[in-house]
């Protein structure tokens, strides 16, 4: 009977050895936006993290895109555990089953953080523009609006934008003279969006397109373009780098808030939720502005952060002044219907 007994346990013990086995076959994988800010939270989040918990971290990068979260859910076991996403990516995948949900005790309690970084299914990672950027080494005097950009009489050569209707179309009716604080209830009538592919048709011959965050930097960087839509921390973390002088020009900006999500049957949940821990406590998340720009939707770290490098922040008060925040509802409703009319003007 003992012995058996024995032979039972030690069975069972092998069992839960190689279920254990089993579950750390994968590293724990974080996928981000790339370039210098995920070259910054390499630093500041996923060697720290692996060095405290004596295990790896592997990172990958994305350009974002709901159906590629989709496929990677759905097809099942999925490769990737803890993602950036952006506002309207967090509603739609949650509402559509692609991410866990998440207890916010285990991030510090809501009232930690902003508001619009507190979501069932997401943790607010950053508070990021987009806005024009150009090189204040080939243009001493800058554009000051989209009116600006649209401008080539006063400031010649190419420009470039992000390849899709989001924040385009927001900028197009910007440059066309349609107040900030009136821009979404313009673009939801047909007349609003007719007027913002006009002022596009306007620019068309004159822009390029990118998708990734790098790119602009490059285009900008190489002189190809004279001015530019680029993401805020992407800009000062190039200055930083390489000494560019690259200028944000805040008025018209659009500001949103990324958060981390947990892939639904992601195989290293219980990590992925240890890594979104990590990365929101203050001492870690407070570090960010040193290398990239971004504001940080956790309170305290947001006050940590010293007065020299809060004037670069998209959430200092003066670069919000004559911002937009992103309508999320808006691109929710619209996004399918104005990506087909964006693609279909593009390929005219």
């Amino acid at each position: 009977m003992k012995t058996s007994r024995w032979i039972a346990g030690a069975l069972c013990a092998f069992a839960a050895i190689a279920a254990a086995g089993t579950a750390a076959a994968r590293d724990l994988t974080v996928v981000s936006w790339g370039g210098t800010y995920q070259d910054a939270q390499r630093e500041i989040f996923f060697k720290p993290f692996a060095e405290a918990t004596g295990q790896p971290v592997l990172d990958e990068s994305w350009d974002g895109g709901i159906g590629v979260l989709q496929a990677k859910v759905k097809a099942g076991n999925p490769n990737w555990d803890v993602v950036q996403v952006e506002a309207e990516e967090l509603a739609l995948g949650c509402a559509d089953g692609l991410f866990e949900k998440l207890d916010w005790s285990q991030f510090g309690g809501e009232d930690a953080f902003l508001p619009s970084a507190v979501h069932e299914c997401g943790v607010g990672a950053i508070v990021w523009s987009t806005a024009i950027a150009y090189d204040s080494a080939r243009i001493a005097e800058g554009p000051q609006s989209w009116a600006d950009f649209w401008d080539t009489e006063k400031f010649p050569g190419k420009r470039a934008l992000r390849k899709g209707p989001k924040y385009t179309l927001e900028f197009a009716l910007l440059a066309d003279g349609v107040p900030a604080e009136e821009v979404y209830s313009v673009l939801s009538t047909p007349e609003g969006i007719d007027r913002a592919f006009a002022k596009l048709d306007a620019l068309k011959g004159d822009l390029i397109w990118w998708e990734a965050g790098a790119q602009p930097l490059q285009l900008l960087a190489s002189g190809e373009v004279a001015m530019t839509s680029a993401y805020n921390g992407r800009i000062t973390g190039i200055n930083r780098a390489e000494g560019k002088a690259f200028k944000v020009v805040w008025p018209g900006s659009i500001y949103a808030v990324d958060s981390w999500v947990i892939l639904a049957g992601a195989e290293n949940r219980d990590r992925g939720v240890e890594f979104i821990a990590f990365a929101s406590q203050p001492e870690h998340q407070a570090r960010l502005p040193e290398f990239v720009a971004y504001g940080l939707p956790q309170k305290a770290a947001a006050a940590a952060v010293p007065a020299e490098l809060q004037a670069d922040l998209p959430t200092n008060p003066a670069n919000l002044e004559h911002a937009l925040p992103l309508d999320v509802d808006f691109w929710i409703d619209n996004s399918e219907e104005l990506t087909e009319r964006f693609n279909a003007w593009l390929a005219q």
